[in-house]
């Protein structure tokens, strides 16, 4: 060869010791690879082929026509292929070479090895034999090594970036908050979720103090992350600790929250990182208050009728006394009522928990309303000498279709309702008629609902505090008239009447 060529052997080398640090992307420094050492072997063309673990995959290719590519890929990716190692994988395609341009061309080999395991070789196409000097294969063999290892690198670091894409995937894709901690507890990174949560972007977050950032609105339940730290924490790599209390947030109310700290161990035991798993526990909470509030009023309102049908039937049985026709008639007729007051509420229950459970079951047919109305108004008149209670339909009104028992204890219980609240007055069964819906109203000439309550008298379990001082109930009835009416496809409302009493309206379709 001429001293010309060794030089530029010799630049090929150099060239590849500065990829080896700057080229990362693994398709680019494999067509540069392979294209240094086309030029180095005087070929005409090449491939490189790498050794995956399925087995062996052509990874870039020059000069090469397609026909003979397209024949190779999938040959190399044969499941006999795979466990070929570089002297029988260099014979096959020398072979192929031969044949495939009739004795025109040779080829020669080189295999890629790093950190003593074979990645890949080179394999360039060319028209003489493949002799070469003590010096050629010293500085080829150079090569190879060199381009090996940038190989290797290229696919360790393309590893390390899927995982990195892979890390970011999962943290922008969870639900709760995530919050990435160095060992100092300032904040390296944040999710989405977090950012949702908290309200700010992770550019005013990052490097903030953990404790500037992760603020209480009051003193909260279990030991922060602070003072644990200062406690030692943590002893063991799997020393998880949870916090929960309501959160402070620069342009919003509190919110609750709970944060699992988990810390990030070095090899030598020493604090890198602590990830802190921040979760909206406001559902959480919604619920112990609910319950909270069905225990509280159900145990009141379970009393007062236990403790009257008790109280009526241990005096009717009382051996000292004699009673005359009367009182055991009233006696008898108040533990009548208490019961059926016990057994309404125990099938306002069994409505809550099946709704909660997964809705309710309508039976459809064609309903009257009017008809309906009339009898809701027969039923409830003989309660009450200081009401008036008024049906008022036009003529002709149509008939819908749903389940006519469950309609009848919507209007029930707004009646119900209106006797509780309105101390005397007109209670008025209103409807109109509209092209695509009927709507119903129940009014009464009572104080009205109080502006406050109005985003609340349709919850759960919710009383107003002067309902619940000076009337009895559970708080169920307009929570399922409500879900009675949806589930029929209609809506219910609150019509504001100020100083002229309350009146409720829902709508069903036609």
């Amino acid at each position: 060869m001429l001293p010309d060529f060794r030089i530029r052997q010799r630049d090929y080398l150099l060239e590849i010791a500065r990829m080896l640090t700057e080229e990362l992307d693994l398709e680019k420094l494999l067509a540069r690879i392979l294209r240094f050492a086309i030029e180095m072997l005087a070929g005409q063309a090449g491939l490189l082929a790498l050794k995956e673990p399925e087995g062996w995959r052509v990874a870039a290719a020059h000069g090469i026509r397609p026909a003979f590519l397209n024949y190779l890929s999938p040959l190399l990716a044969e499941e006999k292929v795979a466990d070929l190692d570089v002297n029988e994988l260099n014979r096959l395609l020398k072979e192929l070479t031969y044949t495939a341009s009739m004795g025109l061309l040779n080829g020669t080999g080189l295999a890629l090895i790093a950190h003593g395991q074979v990645i890949g070789v080179i394999f360039i196409f060319r028209s003489y034999p493949d002799l070469f000097s003590a010096n050629d294969r010293a500085l080829l063999s150079s090569f190879a090594n060199q381009a090996a290892i940038a190989v290797y690198n290229a696919r360790l670091y393309g590893e390390v970036m899927l995982e990195k894409q892979r890390l970011d995937a999962l943290l922008d894709s969870a639900a709760d908050g995530i919050i990435i901690l160095y060992a100092d507890l300032t904040i390296e990174r944040v999710n989405d979720a977090f950012e949702r949560l908290y309200g700010q972007p992770e550019q005013h977050l990052i490097k903030k103090p953990h404790v500037e950032v992760i603020r209480w609105a009051r003193e909260p339940h279990g030991m922060t992350l602070e003072q644990a730290i200062a406690g030692s924490w943590p002893l063991t790599p799997h020393a998880t600790l949870y916090v929960e209390g309501d959160l402070k947030r620069p342009n919003a109310s509190p919110l609750p929250v709970g944060i699992t700290y988990a810390p990030l161990l070095s090899s030598k035991g020493k604090l890198r990182n602590v990830i802190a798993t921040v979760r909206d526990i406001t559902h959480f909470r919604t619920a112990d208050e609910i319950k909270s509030t069905f225990i509280s009023i159900i145990s009141h309102e379970l009393r007062t009728p236990v403790a009257l049908i008790k109280g009526y039937a241990s005096t009717l049985r009382r051996d000292d006394a004699r009673w005359d026709k009367r009182t055991i008639s009233e006696s008898l007729q108040v533990i009548e009522e208490e019961a059926d007051r016990l057994s309404r509420m125990i099938d306002d229950l069994l409505d809550a928990s099946r709704l909660q459970a997964g809705g309710l079951n309508l039976n459809r047919a064609d309903v009257s309303l009017p008809a309906l109305a009339q009898r809701v108004i027969e039923r409830f008149a003989p309660q009450s000498t200081r009401h008036q209670l008024v049906a008022d339909f036009p003529p002709n009104f149509p008939v819908i279709i749903g389940d006519e028992t469950r309609l009848e204890q919507v209007l029930a219980n707004l009646v119900s309702n209106s006797l509780k609240y309105a101390p005397q007055g007109e209670i008025r069964i209103s409807g109109q008629a509209r092209p695509d819906q009927v709507i119903i109203c129940v009014s009464d000439q009572g104080p009205g609902i109080d502006a406050k309550d109005l985003p609340h008298i349709f919850d759960r379990f919710y009383r107003s505090p002067t309902a619940a001082k000076h009337t009895k109930g559970a708080g169920l009835g307009l929570y399922l008239a409500r879900a009675i009416v949806e589930a029929h496809g209609g809506r219910i409302w609150v019509d504001p009447q100020p100083n002229s009493g309350a009146r409720i309206c829902f709508s069903l379709p036609r």
